[in-house]
């Protein structure tokens, strides 16, 4: 058996050309995806929306350059909209939602943190009866 054939190699493997790439819309839709109960669905005619017990926890555009919106915590929202390659969300500023519109303006693992986070905060928004229906 060749060490590349060993399932964990193999996912040490993907996970590093997961990493190896600049953040673009199919890179953001396999992290997305690979939370617990996530659909994706087309909206509004070119973008890619994430939600899960369909309330959006990720937006992005086909179109270029890449632009990715999702929510996070109250208390960081000011915060991150004075960084850069951040700014509100239009539409959905009010709700505490930023939209990055530099990808290089975050790490890999400020990626990961921030989908997840974002993921979070509108799953604990679910009812007990969705939670129990999504398996969540």
């Amino acid at each position: 058996m060749l060490v590349a054939d060993c399932p964990l190699n193999f996912l040490r493997l993907q996970r590093r050309i997961f990493y190896s790439k600049a953040m673009n819309t199919e890179t953001l839709r396999n992290l997305c995806l690979q939370l617990p109960a996530v659909k994706e669905e087309m909206k509004w005619e070119a973008d890619l929306v994430f939600t899960v017990g369909g309330k959006m926890f990720c937006v992005t555009s086909f179109e270029e350059p890449f632009k990715a919106s999702f929510k996070v915590p109250d208390d960081l929202f000011e915060e991150l909209c004075n960084r850069e390659g951040f700014v509100p969300a239009p539409y959905l500023a009010r709700a505490k939602w930023v939209m990055v519109s530099n990808a290089a303006g975050l790490t890999k693992t400020e990626w990961e943190s921030s989908i997840q986070k974002s993921y979070e905060l509108v799953k604990a928004k679910l009812t007990q009866k969705q939670i129990r229906e999504l398996g969540l």
